[in-house]
């Protein structure tokens, strides 16, 4: 599936019908509006340096088909609409990749769906094969968007029939959560050997949404 161009889509429009948007724009971008899921992927794909992994892929592996044109590699752990063996591993805390392979590790939208007890470990191992002077991002929405955008996605598939909700489709693990808040972030990045943090907003989704990204020295 090819991208339409991001010059379609305007910046401005977006932000006034954000919560249009939020509501009934989730996945699929259309009508000249950006959907959420391509505004996260345009707004990480700025910071992406280098060769990437993108850990928690999920459906079809999007953002590096479409939005890095295949430059890198996408993995998840549940057998998603469109991913193949070489997308799945069965842990993220043991990569199948030598130290230094990666420019860029991203988790997007997926943070808060690793169980609490292995954050830090996975985030070690993302810090073992990204290369030197390269980074990790990690997006989160705030408390509330998580919680609401969560519950929207769940009434439209049981109500209109849709398919977009994959926490239902791959279930909640036990110590999973909606959301996680920036400070707890912020020290498993620093706790795992990441410096130099920097916190990024999206201004187009009312800076509800944001992004870290750490460096490796």
């Amino acid at each position: 599936m090819i991208k339409r161009n991001p010059k379609e889509y305007s910046p401005i429009k977006d932000f006034l019908l954000f919560p249009l948007r939020a509501i009934f724009l989730v996945e699929e971008s259309k009508f000249g509006l950006t959907s959420l899921r391509d505004e996260r992927f345009r707004y990480v794909k700025k910071y992406v340096v280098g060769r990437c992994l993108d850990i928690g892929c999920g459906k079809n592996n999007i953002f590096i088909k479409q939005f890095l044109n295949n430059h890198g590699i996408g993995l998840d752990i549940f057998p998603y609409e469109g991913l193949t063996e070489d997308n799945l591993v069965e842990t993220f805390c043991e990569l199948p990749y030598p130290d230094n392979s990666f420019g860029t590790v991203t988790f997007i939208a997926n943070f808060n769906h690793i169980p609490r007890d292995l954050r830090s470990q996975e985030i070690r191992e993302a810090y073992r094969i990204v290369e030197r002077g390269g980074r990790i991002i990690v997006t989160m929405g705030s408390p509330i968007a998580e919680l609401l955008a969560h519950l929207n996605v769940w009434l439209q598939d049981k109500f209109f029939g849709t398919n977009i909700d994959m926490d239902s489709e791959r279930g909640m693990a036990e110590g999973e959560s909606f959301f996680v808040l920036d400070e707890e972030i912020k020290g498993c990045l620093e706790n795992s050997g990441f410096s130099n943090l920097e916190r990024h907003y999206f201004p187009t989704q009312w800076w509800l949404n944001h992004l870290w990204i750490g460096f490796k020295g």
